[in-house]
């Protein structure tokens, strides 16, 4: 699938520092929240259609698709992105690739042995070369491939452009062991991720010199050591095309060419329908399109879904009869509307059939999804306050919103430092505890926020002050003015009281029928005088508690930014939907025609219905944009009335019944005449649907708790650089992909922030800037550790603290949902392991020989 929602050149199995993430804060005293055991967890296996090397044909090309073209092939800069892995991990050595169980393990294509020789004085790591192992010039691998490599991420020569460089600076030397085939590590400090570095390992003509290091591997790789070799780049194209390595001494390429290809995600269905692409990642959308292309395939009924589905035999026939009335130009507008019916229910069908060649391999995607709080500033600042946002999440929910329809297991993730099948994974949550409402507003209440608190003064606010007075005159000078108009209006009534009497003198009294008429006639004046007077008094009382209400929101008011294209404020504006401010007092409530409460209980119900259903991934009808907006707009209209008090407009009680407030919270709470808003930053993109949903059920169960949320849409290319980065952000959603190396990936992302000369923060990729030192002793411990268990229990203890700190609060593992050629095999849904390019095959021998861009 897309990888919007995961921070720009992290895709890779490691972490770049360029990047983002979550953080932490201090906790109370955990008791038992570490273990001397490991907790048994087991993760979704792979789905790559495994396949015996024999029964793989030799030759052919295949097409896979890629978000974008890489904008380097460097994966040591900044800018190196998912695209970026996929290439390189085609074409240059990766000494420990990851397992299907997520732990690191030697490559016997480039190494006979890696191991510690010596702890004492200092740690000394030897490895042992394959001795085929060669560049694709010829030359061995060895020795002064490591050393340049080390110098160029070392960090002491700024002349080189990389994101970071952990783990090299902890190197001291390396040098020649007892052959060429030995290369030999000292550490100047101990390091338990040695296996992490020199992966992949760049020839020394690129890493040698500053020049070649930053640009001369941006679009170009002439020497490889791969099972396949760079053969051409075209950025007009949008191609990255790979060729069989001849110099290759492992098992043989069955594939005679690897063709990369930027498709955007919008564009993969045609693009499989089309055969211009093999392998792509794909959404739940187009999962769903080619389950149901491979069920109608086999029932050999009419399409039931897709353009023209939803037409009914009624207005089928109105469509016939327009088409061939005698208005002519209605017929020719009826004849134009079907005509472009026909061509699209055509297209339909002939990509549903072409999709009958795909299958979807389904696995848990090596990366998780996050809340992360910002706790710089505001209310998340304090502990209290995102510990309360933490306890409000029914993590469950989230997870079965997301993973169930699509069939994989939904249960939420234990861990920010290792994902479930992971050694050393362990639920660490319950050092914050699960989901309880009663207990996020207790820790609301203590840090003050409380339900009348938006409507009290500031604490700095002085008895008798300019402004209290300037208030006090205004309202006597508005009662002054409703007086007068009050006077008018009964000057008035009485004027056209008199008229009435003098008409009714003149009328006939010898006539019965005329004395009922005016009998009639002055019961109604006089009604309506008494209608127009209480109307004005009651008028005059509401203006009067409408101010009072102003006045005690001072501080409360919508900023423009609520204002704003593509925000909203849950629980708090004047739109369908929201909540009031303060719950109305008894004595002052503005009463209103309210829903009935058993409408509003029926409507509350039916619409929560169709939000559930409406979250969970449909199968689209036809597959166009416009329909997508059509059911966006439905649910978003539908949660804006379920959050509405008392249920859906049209249902009304007798008048002076007040509107119910939610059962659990009567509005946002509030401090110092603040309400308690957080602003909630979504991307807008249409592949970030699921992100979207996820956060609108999050900003519900916000609001049950008396937490009212802003919710901004910015577009997908800026959400990180211009929000999560700059931490224009309270809360945010994105995910964070997995690691072998807890201690090394995860100390950026964890680390205290520092401040800076000039008063800034130094944040590393910690932006959610809340940290401790005691979680940042634990990183520095672990990474020192050279007993792999006792490193293990370190990350456990450092896990507990984050949770505890809920600045990042870890929902659920991503899901993976690729699309594959049926006929081609090992290649698929890879969860947590590399994929070994040399094995992917067509397993049909006909389909080897066929071209790139075929026809299903």
């Amino acid at each position: 699938m897309s990888h919007v929602g995961v921070p720009r050149g992290t895709v890779r199995k490691r972490r770049s520092l360029a990047l983002l993430t979550a953080g932490v804060l201090t906790i109370p005293a955990l008791a038992g929240c570490s273990s001397d055991s490991e907790e048994t967890s087991r993760g979704v296996p792979q789905d790559i259609a495994p396949a015996a090397r024999d029964r793989v044909a030799d030759g052919s090309t295949v097409n896979w698709a890629v978000d974008a073209m890489p904008t380097t092939l460097n994966a040591f800069q900044a800018d190196a992105d998912s695209a970026t892995t996929k290439i390189t991990g085609a074409l240059l050595p990766t000494l420990f690739p990851m397992d299907a169980a997520g732990q690191p393990k030697l490559n016997p294509d480039y190494l006979e042995s890696a191991k510690i020789i010596e702890r004492e004085p200092k740690q000394v790591v030897l490895y042992k070369l394959n001795q085929q192992a060669v560049w694709s010039d010829g030359r061995e691998i060895g020795a002064p491939d490591f050393v340049a490599q080390w110098r160029a991420l070392s960090g002491k020569d700024s002349a080189f452009w990389t994101a970071r460089n952990a783990g090299y600076e902890r190197i001291e030397k390396i040098e020649r062991g007892a052959d060429d085939l030995q290369v030999r590590v000292t550490f100047a400090k101990p390091y338990a991720d040695w296996r992490s570095l020199f992966s992949p390992l760049y020839p020394k003509e690129i890493t040698g010199k500053p020049d070649t290091f930053n640009d001369g591997a941006r679009t170009a790789l002439k020497n490889t050591a791969g099972p396949f070799q760079l053969k051409s780049v075209s950025k007009a194209k949008g191609t990255v095309t790979l060729t069989r390595n001849p110099r290759w001494w492992g098992d043989k390429a069955k594939l005679d060419t690897l063709v990369f290809r930027a498709v955007a995600p919008k564009d993969r269905t045609k693009a499989l329908a089309d055969g211009t692409v093999h392998i792509t990642d794909v959404d739940a959308t187009t999962a769903d399109r080619i389950a149901l292309a491979l069920r109608d395939g086999s029932n050999g009924q009419p399409l039931t879904h897709g353009p023209g589905a939803d037409l009914t035999p009624a207005a089928a026939l109105r469509s016939w009869a327009l088409a061939h009335g005698s208005d002519e130009e209605q017929a020719e507008i009826a004849q134009a509307a079907r005509e472009k019916n026909r061509k699209a229910v055509a297209a339909y069908g002939a990509e549903q059939k072409a999709l009958r060649g795909y299958a979807v391999r389904k696995s848990l995607e090596p990366a998780y999804t996050q809340l992360a709080l910002n706790g710089e500033s505001g209310p998340l600042a304090d502990d209290r306050v995102r510990r309360a946002v933490a306890r409000a999440l029914d993590r469950q929910e989230l997870a079965e919103t997301v993973l169930k329809p699509l069939g994989l297991p939904a249960k939420p993730l234990g861990s920010h430092l290792a994902l479930a099948g992971q050694p050393g994974y362990k639920d660490g949550s319950g050092a914050l505890g699960d989901q309880n409402t009663k207990e996020a507003q207790a820790l609301l209440a203590d840090a003050g926020w409380t339900q009348g608190g938006a409507a009290e003064k500031p604490k700095d606010t002085k008895a008798g002050s300019e402004a209290e007075k300037k208030a006090d005159k205004d309202e006597a000078d508005k009662e002054k003015d409703a007086e007068g108009k009050e006077g008018a209006e009964d000057t008035k009534d009485k004027e056209g009281t008199e008229k009435t009497e003098a008409e009714e003198k003149k009328a006939d009294k010898d006539e019965a029928e005329d004395k009922k008429k005016d009998a009639e006639g002055k019961a109604d004046t006089e009604d309506k005088e008494g209608t127009e007077k209480t109307e004005a008094e009651d008028k005059k009382k509401a203006d009067k508690d409408e101010e009072k209400a102003d006045r005690a929101a001072v501080g409360s008011d919508d900023s423009a930014a609520s204002r704003a294209e593509g925000l909203y404020i849950v629980g708090q504006d004047d739109k369908p939907g929201a909540a009031p401010v303060q719950a109305p007092d008894a004595s002052t409530a503005t009463h209103v025609l309210a829903p009935s409460r058993a409408a509003a209980a029926q409507s509350l119900a039916l619409l929560r219905q169709a939000s559930a259903a409406s979250a969970v991934s449909a199968v689209s009808e036809d597959g166009t944009t416009a329909e997508a907006a059509s059911k966006a707009a439905t649910q978003d209209k539908a949660t804006a009335q379920d959050k509405q008090p008392g249920g859906a407009a049209g249902a009304y009680a007798p008048l002076g019944t007040a509107a119910p407030a939610p059962a659990s919270v009567k509005g946002p709470l509030g401090k110092d005449g603040k309400t308690l808003t957080l602003r909630f930053v979504l991307p807008s993109g249409p592949g970030s649907q699921s992100l979207r949903g996820v956060g609108e059920r999050i900003a519900a169960m916000l609001e049950k708790i008396g937490i009212g949320t802003e919710i901004t849409k910015v577009p997908d290319e800026s959400y990180f650089k211009d929000h999560i980065a700059s931490g224009d952000y309270d809360l945010a959603l994105y995910s964070w992909p997995a690691t072998a190396y807890p201690a090394t990936d995860g100390r950026p992302i964890y680390a205290k922030p520092e401040p800076a000369t000039d008063g800034s923060l130094l944040v590393e990729q910690n932006y959610t800037r809340v940290g401790t030192d005691h979680i940042d002793q634990l990183f520095d411990q672990a990474v020192a550790e050279l007993d792999e268990k006792a490193a293990r229990e370190l990350m456990k203890q450092a896990d507990a603290r984050i949770w505890a700190a809920a600045g990042s609060i870890p929902l659920f593992q991503r899901p993976q949902l690729v699309a594959v050629d049926k006929k081609l095999a090992n290649v698929g849904a890879f969860g947590f392991a590399a994929p070994r390019y040399q094995d992917i095959g067509f397993t049909d021998r006909q389909a080897a020989g066929s071209p790139a861009d075929r026809k299903k």
